[in-house]
């Protein structure tokens, strides 16, 4: 090879080199609720801006709300994994039995009521027991809402006969085995379809949290709002914040490097934080729309827990049938909920 030819080879590569690393990137998350809500604008655009920011503007994200980019709610891990979209919010219990593990973190009275501690320690049951459940996608972050509670167009909920016969809109498959084993019909829907439901009569009401009742129009389609006592979550939802695996693959390193940045266990607390801090935004909201704000006595939460470990039980004998370890799920679920709750959202021994 002649020196000029060496010099020209080289000088291509440099350019090939300078172009891989300038390279700029566009990825479009999509979601299915408000821009509005807690989760979008306390994590979901503060992340995408991290994003743009730490990697000097190279990527782009684009969110888009409602599903705006096609398909519906339950599809959105099909979606990001088939490249339909870039990423997105899931939650893996929108696709009943899909994904029997992540169903431990769900269960009655499993999760404390703050979702930041809540997500840490989400975080860490994904990390031993789910990635290979979710290995044809990037999982980025995992986490869970804050408490979630009854909301009725009638009076609160004061006993737990006060089930009986009414008709729930439930979220996951944990949530609407304690409300049948409570004695209500439960409704599995997606978010989206609950105000709907609920304005034409479909439904009595629901559970869902405090967050999402304002962009839900709650103030106006519900009149009570009911928690259980305690520093537990009568129930909870778990979601995953993930992208899809050959575009994160496909990336340059340094630009992985900046979504690795922002992924995992703090990225985990920080979309749990976003609820946190809805939920005070939501229960204030409904407050002053003048709605009855209601917590159940000690003695009814005991009732709905004893409900809820009948529903356990049920739910471990049903996975050790599919050849889970159902029993070992619960206990590290409680061990990790119980050690976060130790810890405390600051991040300190209690």
């Amino acid at each position: 090879m002649t020196v000029v030819k060496a010099l020209a080879l080289a000088a291509a590569t440099l350019t090939a080199a300078s172009a891989l690393n300038a390279q700029e990137v566009t990825l479009r998350f999509q979601h299915f609720v408000s821009p509005l809500s807690a989760n979008p604008t306390g994590f979901m655009q503060p992340w995408a801006d991290a994003i743009e920011e730490q990697s000097d503007g190279r990527i782009r994200v684009e969110l888009y709300p409602f599903m705006q980019l096609g398909g519906a709610a339950p599809s959105q891990y099909d979606l990001i994994r088939d490249g339909a979209i870039d990423g997105g919010w899931v939650i893996p219990g929108y696709q009943p039995v899909r994904f029997p593990e992540a169903e431990a973190l769900e269960l009655p009275f499993m999760t404390p009521k703050n979702a930041e501690a809540a997500s840490r320690a989400a975080w860490a049951f994904t990390q031993a027991h789910l990635m290979d459940d979710f290995a044809d996608v990037h999982v980025i972050a995992a986490h869970m809402h804050g408490p979630g509670l009854v909301h009725l167009r009638g009076p609160a909920i004061t006993a737990v006969e006060d089930f009986d016969g009414l008709s729930l809109r439930g979220p996951s498959r944990p949530a609407t085995l304690l409300l049948e084993e409570l004695g209500a019909t439960p409704v599995g829907m997606p978010v989206p379809a609950f105000p709907e439901a609920l304005s034409r009569g479909v439904v009595d009401g629901g559970v869902i949290t405090w967050e999402m009742a304002p962009s839900l129009r709650l103030d106006e389609l519900a009149s009570s709002h009911t928690d259980v006592a305690g520093d537990r979550s009568m129930y909870n939802l778990y979601f995953i914040w993930a992208m899809n695996r050959e575009v994160y693959e496909g990336l340059p390193d340094d630009l992985r490097a900046v979504i690795d940045a922002n992924s995992g266990l703090m990225a985990s607390a920080w979309a749990g934080r976003a609820h946190d801090e809805g939920d005070v935004r939501g229960r204030d909201a409904m407050a002053a729309a003048g709605n009855e704000i209601a917590q159940m006595s000690e003695a009814v939460t005991d009732e709905i827990r004893t409900h809820g470990e009948a529903v356990i039980a049920a739910w471990i004998e049903e996975a050790e049938e599919k050849g889970l370890d159902g029993a070992g799920l619960v206990a590290d679920a409680r061990a990790l909920m119980a050690a976060e709750m130790d810890v405390g959202a600051d991040g300190h021994s209690q």
